[in-house]
């Protein structure tokens, strides 16, 4: 093995490469047309254009990437996670045009890949798994029929893939036929395979997960276990290991069922078996992850182990490095998805205006293919990067990582990186008990913390605005005059006033509403801010985007705040009211609408669905703000909207 293609992008392309680098093996690295520039793409030893724009054009194209094998010469394939990774039809063409395959043999792929194959092969050895429908016979009057059976609530889940795509939770009658087919569009989009299971739903479950390992000599062992219990959408956004809730009787029993599984498929390589654990410590199997996952460095940091190095050397055909006795384990890892989405998890598209990581400390790691001028598409996965502490305590890594957050500048673009501080923040997560619903039951809490720490009158929205006037002022002018300069910016739906005024030596009065602060600011390198409100220091850093906005991070008094204001100091003021918006559903997203419910002179109860638009590769449903009247329709099924795109007006 000396020359590595890897079929994928973004931050796991760089850390393939990174290891393959230091193993001494030269790398290819592959690209759809958006990805031309991409980090990933100038790391490699060579690279090779796949064309076109989304994955199905470029990285779901076997033909192309075994083409880009053979014309760079390449003699080994790491398929990343994601797209083509848990694919058996790839590994095996892969396999016959000559070429080492960095997997499990497809036949293990084939056996596991499937979540009911992988059951049906579990309950033969004795794993536990939840009652639940595995069969080949997808009717929907049969899936209809097997779901009464099983009885409410249960899960519907795409027999392929994985990433919580083609996942729904069904609590009762009404809710069955809607999520079968949302399911299996979803599935057919994400994998091209609408084929379903229908399996028993606990509610308050922990989602635990065991790393194994296998060689094609017969040995197999396994890392510890990771717990992901905080998710949304079904799709992890934090990891740790090991579980704050799993004993070290009930880690050996769980290791004992992962390897079992792993050993029954003839299974070689890197995977994860994923298990739902009760507070009373049973569990049961959910699926197999026949590939590495996104939160692999977890297990990493605690075991001391290139896991990525693992797999290139059972892919040359070595042994294991250790057996299961010379495996340990120090210290608490935790690992964070910095995502491209909002506060309620939509997803954004944009340009990375500024990036400047945190300061590296020991055992922090920052795995990602962002720079300042990186462009985030609708084409591709939500996630920017994973950002993952190692402490000797939990609570110790917790908090470097919770630092960490703060003083990651990531702007152009709304990221979930102040919500991932509030949750390891939040005392439910402190305390280890965060389960699967910690998002459902704690998430409109967490968002109304973010909105107070940004709302109108708080000094950190004052220093917010003073950094928008500083960034946005020409070169030669001063933020501080002689006299009041009114500065007006809009927040959501608000409009937001100060009054500055010079008082000499550098000092500042600002007036907002009722409130009046003393201030003293000064420049910085790069464009940020430093001031000194009412005796407190705070940084800030604004970064234009488009039409007179500004996102603004300002981080002080222990914690560090993302707003987004509208520049109107030099504007006329806005119309009052917001009636044009009421009559109005506009695109929040880009995407594709591949659904649409409504229609023109229908009636809609609050909370009905009326669109469904696919972007970042998940279905995102836009419902009824309130009870309704469709006056018009503005787009049609299978069309691309972008950004503030008129979809629907209602009627007054």
């Amino acid at each position: 093995m000396k020359r590595l293609l890897i079929a994928n992008r973004g931050e796991i392309a760089r850390r393939v490469i990174r290891t393959a680098h230091a193993m001494g093996m030269q790398t290819v690295a592959v690209y759809a047309e958006p990805d031309r520039d991409a980090l990933h793409v100038r790391e490699a030893t060579t690279a090779f254009a796949l064309g076109g724009t989304t994955s199905a054009e470029s990285y779901l194209r076997v033909d192309r990437l075994l083409e880009a094998a053979r014309a760079t010469g390449a003699d080994a394939v790491h398929p990343g996670y994601g797209f083509l990774s848990e694919n058996a039809d790839f590994a095996q063409a892969v396999i016959d045009a000559g070429l080492i395959w960095v997997g499990p043999p497809p036949a293990a792929i084939h056996a596991l890949g499937s979540k009911s194959a992988a059951k049906a092969l579990a309950i033969s050895q004795g794993v536990p798994c939840l009652p639940g429908y595995f069969g080949d016979d997808q009717r929907e009057e049969t899936l209809v029929a097997e779901a009464q059976r099983v009885g409410f609530p249960f899960m519907v889940k795409a027999v392929a893939g994985g990433g919580g795509r083609g996942m729904r939770l069904v609590l009762d009658a009404a809710q069955l036929l809607p999520a079968l087919h949302s399911a299996r569009s979803e599935a057919l989009s994400g994998f091209g395979n609408g084929d379903l299971l229908i399996e028993r739903a606990l509610l308050r479950p922990r989602h635990v997960e065991v790393q194994v390992f296998a060689d094609a000599h017969g040995h197999c062992v396994h890392l510890g276990e990771r717990d992901c219990s905080v998710q949304r959408r079904h799709q992890k956004i934090i990891e740790e290991a090991p579980s704050p809730a799993v004993s070290p009787e009930l880690r050996e029993e769980l290791g004992r069922c992962a390897v079992a599984l792993a050993q029954a498929a003839g299974y070689v390589g890197a995977g994860t078996v994923e298990f739902l654990v009760e507070g009373s410590g049973a569990f049961f199997l959910m699926e197999m992850n026949t590939r590495l996952q996104v939160e692999h460095p977890v297990t990493e940091a605690l075991t001391g182990l290139d896991l990525v190095e693992w797999q290139l050397r059972v892919a040359r055909g070595e042994p294991l490095p250790l057996t299961q006795e010379q495996i340990t384990f120090a210290g608490h890892a935790i690992e964070v998805r910095l995502c491209a989405e909002d506060d309620h998890h939509t997803p954004h598209t944009g340009r990375v205006g500024r990036f400047t990581e945190p300061l590296m400390a020991p055992g922090l790691r920052f795995d990602h293919a962002l720079e300042t001028g990186s462009e985030v598409t609708p084409h591709f996965d939500s996630m920017l990067g994973k950002l993952i502490a190692h402490a000797p305590t939990r609570a110790e890594a917790i908090a470097q990582l919770a630092h960490a957050l703060d003083d990651t500048q990531l702007l152009g673009l709304p990221t979930n990186r102040a919500f991932l501080a509030a949750c390891l923040r939040h005392p439910v997560f402190g305390a280890g008990d965060a389960l699967i619903p910690f998002l459902a039951e704690q998430g409109d809490e967490l968002r109304a913390h973010l909105a107070a720490q940004r709302a109108p009158g708080q000094p950190a929205l004052v220093v917010a605005m003073l950094a928008v006037q500083h960034a946005s002022a020409a070169p030669a002018a001063s933020l501080a005059v002689p006299f009041n300069r009114p500065l007006r910016f809009g927040l959501d739906d608000a409009v937001c006033s100060l009054d500055v005024q010079e008082l000499g030596a550098g000092q500042l009065r600002i007036t907002h509403g009722e409130t009046t602060h003393t201030a003293r600011v000064d420049a910085q390198a790069g464009g940020a801010l430093r001031a000194e409100l009412d005796g407190r220091q705070w940084t800030a850093c604004a970064v234009a985007t488009t039409a007179g906005r500004w996102h603004v991070q300002v981080h002080g008094g222990g914690t560090t705040v993302d707003t987004w204001l509208t520049e109107l100091s030099h504007h006329p003021a806005r119309r009052a009211g917001g009636a044009d918006r009421a009559r109005e559903l506009r695109a929040p997203f880009n995407g594709k609408l591949i659904a649409v419910h409504a229609q023109p002179g229908a009636t809609v109860a609050k909370g009905a669905p009326l669109l469904v638009i696919e972007s970042m590769k998940l279905e995102h449903t836009l419902s009824a703000p309130r009870d309704l009247t469709v006056e018009s329709l503005s787009v049609a099924a299978g069309q691309q909207v972008a950004p503030g795109q008129l979809l629907i007006t209602f009627a007054v």
